[in-house]
């Protein structure tokens, strides 16, 4: 059970790692005055799943989620 502990702690370590740089990755909400006049309705606005800002927020989710479980199953002590 040692090994298994070592295991999940490192895959933690680089999933945190992994999660600092894709939130300092993505672009701030506030776009600034351009959102008020609507200017942010662009193609590129309602594509965003589609994008790399999308594939950013995808992936965070999916760290996070990671980053959840792994501390939790870390944190049990049946290790």
């Amino acid at each position: 059970m040692g090994a298994l502990k070592i295991v999940l702690t490192v895959l933690f370590i680089i999933v945190c790692i992994a999660l600092i740089v894709l939130v300092l990755m993505q672009e701030g909400k506030s776009a600034g005055l351009g959102t008020i006049s609507g200017a942010a309705e662009t193609y590129w606005g309602k594509n965003k799943g589609r994008s790399m800002e999308g594939t950013l927020v995808r992936l965070t989710k999916i760290l996070a989620v990671a980053f959840i479980v792994l501390a939790i199953v870390l944190n049990l002590s049946i290790f």
